[in-house]
């Protein structure tokens, strides 16, 4: 076990994090709460990690993983430093508001309702489908009380990646034995490689624990004794197999479990809508889409349009801000929803049309402050790339959408930038192209390595919903939204207002 100084207050991470304080630590990091330097009035949580050289690839290997996920019950990673001279890494990360399970359980003196446990692992399935479904599966291997966190409103957030890993599918053992004794999978221990049934062992143990009040996490003669006697007892079958020894003998998927524990839910897709469903009146956390275009006239706003309003006809709470200063799109938009005939030096920045909130000539303050305004998406209309601190919005943000053109004579500019940016991660990226044909975004997808090449179809009024222009937004804001719902129209004209 490797120890570091814990860093204390004022210190300053990178140039850019101060530590405001200690928030926890392990055997082989610590975390701190910090503050933003260069966005003022953001908070970030730091992970300090400090291993053993030949161990430098773990955390890097974190970090590589935690870019490309994207769910509201995961945080979200916007920096990274490599090791230093001391052999220090750092992770920055969303600050997650709330309390660990752990401390939440013993606050509550070890005894939690029936149906609140089952609610804890109903949205324990939730991300666990997400996390298994990535292309290649990833394991969670360490799902324990002080893993998970529970918002104000008592949402489960998984926290600590530090062990989670992508199943290999020729390899036939773990290489490195990880996982906290009484929740980890026997496999994890030398009989196999650990896959997507480990978690499901780790979600029985989480389940058993709670329920015998923290006396067990692992099936034994006379256990069933212990549970609760409130707790249903036509799940106590389900713990047992979730908690067999033999991978074979349990639940092979999330979708079995849920069906075992949810009988009344109908098929996984309808129980998926539902959740997203509930998350429209459940503020489960901001998460922003930045739209770039590699130059101007590209249709940069018209795209973020399109995805702003695809949005709110499924999510209560959406807004779409103008990052571009010089721009005046968004005034001739409120020039016409508020049927003015003169639009100058007005000072109102905001203003609605169909359930969106407009900002127009916002800056990164305001992006700051919106995101603790309970909005579910913020779609950020960055215009075309220049070399500023814009930027790091579009870098930071939950969904990067950098539009090129659909030319085949002009994609060149597209890849022309990617190259550019090269030193920044770019695995969470989504490429899109206006009425490009499908061999020139096969040709891209090959030549910049990513599946996440889109072309968009004609959609001439972005306000207005189409079906073709739903289904590459369905698939490109994948593990975000629910299938396709109905939604309202609006159509521009003299006089129209928003509602």
């Amino acid at each position: 076990m490797i120890q570091r100084a814990i860093h204390h207050q004022g210190h300053v991470i990178g140039g850019r994090y101060q530590v405001q304080q200690n928030i926890g630590s392990g055997g082989m990091s610590h975390v701190y709460l910090v503050d933003d330097l260069k966005l003022s009035g953001k908070q970030w949580a730091v992970k300090q990690c400090f291993l053993l050289q030949d161990q430098h690839n773990n955390i890097e290997d974190e970090a590589e993983l935690l870019t490309t996920l994207s769910h509201p019950r995961l945080p979200r990673i916007v920096d990274f430093f490599p090791p230093d001279g001391s052999g220090d890494s750092y992770l920055v990360m969303d600050y997650i508001h709330g309390v660990t399970l752990e401390k939440y359980f013993l606050s509550h003196h070890r005894k939690l309702k029936s149906d609140f446990i089952l609610q804890i692992a109903q949205q324990a399935i939730e991300v666990l489908e997400y996390l298994h479904k990535h292309d290649p599966p990833i394991v969670f291997r360490d799902l324990k009380p002080s893993n998970i966190m529970l918002t104000s409103n008592l949402e489960l957030r998984l926290i600590d990646f530090g062990i989670a890993r992508n199943y290999k599918q020729e390899q036939d053992q773990d290489t490195v034995k990880l996982g906290t004794v009484g929740f980890a999978a026997p496999e994890q221990y030398g009989s196999g490689q650990s896959d997507a049934r480990s978690d499901l062992y780790g979600l029985g143990a989480l389940l058993l624990y709670l329920v015998t009040e923290g006396a067990h996490s692992e099936w034994s003669e006379g256990v069933e004794n212990r549970i609760r006697s409130d707790f249903p007892k036509g799940k106590i079958p389900i713990l047992r197999k979730l908690l067999q020894i033999v991978p074979d003998d349990r639940y092979q998927s999330t979708d079995e479990v849920r069906f075992a524990l949810f009988p009344t839910t109908q098929t996984r897709e309808q129980n998926h809508n539902q959740s997203y469903r509930e998350m429209k009146g459940i503020h489960l956390g901001t998460h922003v889409i930045a739209v770039m275009g590699v130059s101007s006239g590209v249709g940069t706003t018209h795209t973020a349009i399109s995805v702003v309003h695809y949005l709110a006809r499924l999510f209560k709470k959406v807004a779409i801000v103008e990052l571009d200063e010089d721009s005046i799109s968004f005034s001739r938009i409120q020039q016409i929803v508020e049927g003015t005939s003169i639009y100058t030096n007005k000072q109102d920045l905001q203003f609605s049309v169909e359930g969106v909130d407009y900002y127009r000539q916002a800056t990164s303050a305001k992006v700051i402050e919106l995101l603790s305004s309970g909005y579910n998406f913020i779609v950020l209309d960055m215009g075309s790339y220049v070399k500023s601190d814009r930027l790091d919005e579009f870098l930071r943000a939950d969904i990067p959408l950098l539009v090129g053109w659909g030319s085949e004579w002009k994609l060149q500019d597209l890849e022309e930038l990617i190259k550019s940016l090269m030193k920044y991660h770019q695995n969470k990226w989504v490429y899109c192209i206006p009425l490009a044909p499908l061999d020139a975004v096969k040709r891209l997808r090959k030549k910049i390595s990513s599946t996440k090449v889109y072309t968009l179809p004609l959609h001439v009024d972005p306000f207005d919903r189409s079906g073709e222009m739903d289904k590459v937004l369905n698939k490109i804001l994948h593990g975000y939204v629910p299938s396709l719902q109905k939604g309202k129209r609006f159509r521009f004209g003299v006089g129209s207002r928003s509602q």
